[in-house]
């Protein structure tokens, strides 16, 4: 089963992990695609900037790494003074990146939408639906973009469209197996995003903690913006 989580459930296995020597972590997925080259034009899908809770190869850095379809996968937030969220934390409003625009990361066809989950009460979780509000795109190159845990009602395109890299997709949101605002991506090699390997997405032209990346994959703990 896909897991696409946040929060709650992300601070117990930081804190597992941190706890734990790295005999204990349970072994990265067997993947084939270590050294795959992104064969589409991608830029990071937001604006301004944002923050790397999970991303990396190995899964003390990246708990999805466990996990085929979600081998190289990213959760990203929004964090300013060292917490993802103003007041106590207990509304989707409260956090920074809630609402915020999401965007393509590269051109493609629009091959698959949800757009009528509820977003969560912080803190609770639907595992019934774990993508949540959910966009996937054909780069129509053998790589499939997932975005997932978009703000229900938001998304703004349609299944047939052709977006190109920047065009809004919809607004972030708290949707599916989730507990807090944030996007979960992935690449992979199939459009279902339950049956797939996943890929290596390396971005174009970006800054990771203010050092100007050419070509590469944000990993854990990375401010990262366009």
């Amino acid at each position: 089963m896909i897991k696409l989580v946040s929060s709650i459930i992300i601070m117990t296995i930081l804190f597992l992990t941190a706890s734990c020597s790295s005999d204990d972590l349970p072994d990265a997925y067997p993947s084939n695609y270590l050294d795959y080259e992104t064969k589409t034009a991608l830029e990071l899908p937001f604006n301004d900037e944002w923050w790397v809770f999970w991303g990396g190869h190995n899964v003390s850095d990246n708990y999805h790494a466990e996990y085929r379809e979600q081998r190289f996968a990213l959760d990203i937030v929004q964090k300013i003074n060292g917490s993802t969220h103003a007041g106590n934390g207990s509304q989707n409003d409260d956090y920074y990146c809630f609402g915020k625009a999401l965007n393509a990361p590269g051109n493609g066809k629009i091959i698959d939408i949800i757009n009528n989950i509820e977003d969560n009460i912080p803190g609770q979780f639907n595992q019934d639906t774990p993508t949540g509000n959910r966009v996937i795109i054909d780069h129509e190159n053998g790589e499939f973009s997932i975005l997932a845990h978009f703000k229900k009602g938001s998304i703004i395109v349609s299944i047939g469209d052709n977006v190109v890299k920047g065009q809004e997709l919809g607004k972030a949101g708290n949707s599916g197996n989730s507990s807090e605002p944030h996007l979960h991506y992935h690449l992979q090699n199939t459009a279902d995003p339950f049956n797939g390997d996943g890929l290596p997405a390396q971005f174009l032209n970006y800054y990771a903690n203010d050092t100007f990346i050419e070509n590469g994959e944000p990993v854990k703990n990375q401010f990262i913006k366009n």
